[in-house]
């Protein structure tokens, strides 16, 4: 137990300091791309720090990975300079024993990452981003005109003159109904409809339904079992595309699904939503591969572990990158494209750590 509170004593006041450190970085850097903006349209010194604090959460998400690598990568290299892990290696204690701790801690970690993201870090951003554009000028509307959505596969069409995101209500709206050859079954008007959040589906004002029977069209007043299939969530109906990548994991989930009851291509969004839970493992990783390079120098500890916290993120980054683009063109699956470099990076440690010193 001594030897894990020693443990933990080292690494985690350096990983707080090079969290905040680098959060404050990214957070800058942000502050600069805009600075001239900002003065531009003379908004105030209040404004500029909101948007600064809601992006706060967002840079800490970036920071946690590249500052627990560097803490750790430090702390050990550190260690091993100091003939510290040589003591320890001779009174029997091997260097998996001895890191457990940090490892069993890392996967916490990766999880917390993922809740830390789904339940603030998304939250906060887009009021970053909201207030953000208001002071740049930068006009954005969720509302949406001439609506046209896919449904059950082409089998159910939306079709509304507008979409009011405020009161989440469609203006002029037809649902078209078709079988599976696409013949028109019936169709549905309404002047307005509202999304009902108790029932999950949109509640039709003043509907009627055009029925088809051959070749006769009858208006009739609209049957439960169509009415009932109306279940297209109201996010699919704004102005934008949603943006898997800026969204929780749930709104995520329910673009994924509109667009395969659209049958509209989505392995891209799958991608992005596996990635979701994917990607907080790189503390895991991270942490793993600092392990694995303990004991390969006694020199330049603080230049070794900034260079390896560095290439090791970047490297990571850009294998992800490059899976997530194949997952896009179909070359391999979308969970693929998300988790395979949690798995190569995985067994690299894996064999970093089999030839390091213990």
């Amino acid at each position: 137990m001594k030897l894990v509170i020693y443990l933990f004593k080292k690494i985690i006041p350096l990983f707080i300091g090079a969290m905040i450190f680098f959060a404050l970085v990214l957070n800058l850097v942000d502050l600069f791309m805009h600075i001239a903006t900002y003065l531009q349209n003379n908004v105030s010194l209040k404004e500029i720090l909101m948007v600064m604090l809601y992006y706060v959460p967002k840079t800490f998400w970036y920071a946690v990975p590249v500052a627990i690598l560097f803490s750790t990568s430090y702390s050990l290299s550190d260690m091993y300079a100091n003939n510290e892990l040589e003591a320890l290696f001779a009174s029997g204690v091997s260097l998996f024993r001895f890191t457990l701790p940090v490892l069993i801690l890392s996967i916490l970690m990766s999880f917390g990452l993922f809740v830390f993201e789904n339940k603030l870090v998304v939250s906060t951003y887009e009021k970053k981003i909201t207030l953000q554009d208001k002071l740049l000028n930068k006009t954005k509307s969720e509302n949406n005109h001439d609506v046209i959505v896919l449904s059950e596969n082409g089998k159910i069409v939306y079709k509304a003159r507008r979409y009011t995101e405020s009161t989440k209500k469609l203006t002029d709206a037809y649902i078209l109904f078709r079988d599976d050859d696409k013949n028109v079954l019936s169709i549905l008007f309404a002047p307005t409809a509202f999304w009902d959040d108790l029932i999950g589906r949109w509640n039709l004002q003043g509907a009627i339904e055009y029925k088809v029977e051959g070749d006769k069209v009858s208006v009739v007043s609209p049957e439960k079992v169509y009415l009932e299939q109306l279940t297209e969530s109201y996010t699919i109906f704004r102005k934008t595309n949603v943006d898997v990548q800026s969204v929780s994991a749930k709104d995520a989930k329910v673009y994924i699904n509109h667009l395969k009851k659209a049958g509209l291509p989505y392995h891209e969004e799958l991608s992005e939503y596996y990635k979701k839970f994917a990607f907080p493992f790189i503390v895991f990783i991270v942490v793993f591969l600092s392990v694995g390079l303990t004991g390969k120098t006694k020199k330049n500890v603080l230049l070794i572990s900034l260079a390896s916290c560095i290439s090791a993120s970047v490297l990571f980054y850009v294998t992800m990158m490059v899976t997530m683009v194949f997952a896009k063109h179909g070359y391999i699956s979308p969970f693929m494209g998300a988790w395979s470099p949690v798995i190569f990076f995985t067994i690299g440690s894996v064999i970093l750590f089999h030839y390091s010193r213990t």
